[in-house]
């Protein structure tokens, strides 16, 4: 599955839970995942409540630190999520969502990125917001996460630093560190807050996908505004089907180690696989053949990206047919934790599994073991548990 995420009013971290919990996530799955952070007992309130945008009908999730909070470095954040039950790859993506906070944040104040205080960031209600979001994406079953363009509106706002303008500067750093699309908000006002904007640049491919919808979550913000204040969530499958474009190029006279920085690139385009063989051309040189498959959608933006970041002076492109297999996500539990494990179906059968590799070494390294050992040990208990002569 996929989703995108219209951007009317701008996000926050409420407004991203609003529009998971109206797209079907229980609210008590949100307050469950929440508590396996083991915060101090009574320290927080998640609630959902039905609620008037303007005309429209929208979830508002009212998360709320109710004991007097405190600021957090970024390595007080690891270690909540670190000693948490959450899953692996949800502890890792909600970290990756914090560490471009923090990055973030030194860079506006002129800071480490240990040094620095998140300040409102690292609040309850930031953490709340930001695991939540991961968890949810992740129960929803969203593999890939599209956004519109943020929409920034001006003015002023206070915070632990005194007055700042809007967009906030981390709010802006972080969309800029993402080349993030913006355009105006239809009023004055913080429509994008660091959190979402933290949100945004780690978790979403800023275009709007082709797809077949499916259902659409409404998610509320706090304040009222002369226009409804929502985002909403589009979910659905692609398209295009099998129905795809393969971009390519030889290559002869560029420095190889820039080919991870474009191949980097590419992905984070919305690229589906990016490859590069070995070739012979002319001059008994030897070259690169460059290769990317992709949406039909995003074959300009791919192709700029190459001429500009390659030697290249042109491209060749193919449209190609690809029959793709049903996959979900499951976890499997192990002597070394919880493993997410990719499953692949055919004809409502699983006729395969694969355990997520960045997962396994994030555990092998925690661990210090073998990432084999690990990686072993999921694929076994998936083997048992999803094998076709398992039942």
């Amino acid at each position: 599955m996929i989703a995108y995420l219209d951007l009317p009013s701008g996000i926050s971290g409420d407004m991203f839970l609003g529009c998971l919990v109206d797209a079907g996530w229980p609210i008590t799955a949100l307050q469950a995942t929440i508590a396996q952070l083991h915060l101090p007992a009574g320290s927080w309130v998640v609630e959902q409540q039905a609620v008037m945008r303007g005309p429209l009908r929208a979830t508002l999730v009212d998360v709320r630190a109710v004991v007097g909070d405190q600021h957090r470095h970024l390595q007080d954040i690891r270690a909540i999520l670190e000693q948490s039950v959450l899953s692996p790859a949800i502890q890792a993506r909600a970290l990756a969502v914090f560490t471009r906070l923090a990055t973030a944040e030194a860079n506006v104040h002129g800071s480490t990125l240990e040094e620095v205080h998140f300040h409102e960031v690292g609040a309850l209600d930031a953490i709340i917001d930001i695991v939540g979001v991961c968890a949810g994406l992740d129960a929803l079953g969203i593999e890939r996460l599209y956004a519109s363009g943020a929409p920034l509106g001006e003015g002023w706002t206070n915070s632990a630093h005194g007055r700042i303008p809007l967009p906030a500067p981390a709010t802006l750093a972080l969309l800029a560190a993402a080349n993030a699309p913006t355009r105006p908000a239809p009023g004055p006002g913080e429509l994008v807050t660091p959190t979402g904007a933290a949100l945004l640049a780690e978790l979403a491919t800023f275009h709007q996908p082709r797809m077949k919808l499916q259902r659409i979550g409404l998610g509320a913000g706090q304040k009222e505004f002369a226009w409804p204040n929502i985002a909403r969530l589009w979910l659905g499958e692609p398209a295009d089907g099998g129905q795809l474009v393969q971009i390519e190029t030889n290559i002869d006279d560029m420095n190889p180690e820039l080919y991870g920085v474009v191949s980097d690139q590419l992905f984070a385009a919305g690229a589906l696989d990016v490859w590069m063989t070995p070739i012979q051309m002319k001059k008994n040189r030897p070259g690169v053949l460059l290769a990317v498959l992709a949406p039909a959608s995003q074959e300009q933006t791919l192709a700029d990206i190459i001429l500009q970041e390659t030697t290249t002076l042109g491209i060749r492109v193919h449209t190609v047919q690809r029959h793709e297999a049903p996959r979900d996500f499951v976890t499997v539990n192990t002597r070394y934790g919880a493993i997410p494990i990719k499953r692949k179906w055919l004809h409502n059968q699983v006729v395969g599994s694969k355990p997520e590799y960045d997962v396994c070494l994030q555990v092998a390294q925690q661990q210090s073991v073998s990432v084999r050992l690990v990686y072993e040990a999921a694929q076994a208990a998936a083997h048992a548990l999803f094998a076709p002569d398992a039942a």
